[in-house]
């Protein structure tokens, strides 16, 4: 399929799928005679696993760390990330990742605890 049909099939844009391309998340795909690409279904299933990934809070340049392994995730049932060896190690990238999202949470929470603290009247 063209890179229109397989944008729409992954639920992304063309322009995505290029960029996925650009930055090796995404094999080049195979062209035409006429230099088009053609994508097939398993490339439509690994930009959906990206695309999933991405929404988590992964970066691209997390990804492209592990970019060889993620067609791995395409599988059904995909493998859980905690489990390296099927996964190339991706589980480090995801912790770090999750420890990010840890110190975040605790910097909002401390935010939130002071906007409510001053926002509350004095006592007295």
């Amino acid at each position: 399929m063209r890179i229109g049909d397989a944008a729409a099939a992954a639920g992304t844009t063309a322009r995505a799928l290029r960029l996925y391309e650009q930055r090796g998340l995404l094999p080049p795909p195979a062209r035409t005679p006429s230099g088009q690409r053609e994508y097939g279904p398993e490339d439509v299933a690994l930009v959906r696993v990206i695309r999933e990934l991405l929404a988590l809070g992964l970066t691209i340049a997390d990804l492209r760390t592990r970019a060889d392994r993620l067609p791995l995730l395409t599988r059904d049932p995909a493998p859980v990330c905690g489990t390296g060896a099927a996964v190339g190690g991706l589980a480090p990238v995801v912790d770090r990742r999750i420890a990010a999202l840890d110190a975040e949470i605790a910097r909002l929470t401390r935010r939130r605890e002071e906007l409510a603290r001053r926002a509350s009247p004095a006592p007295g």
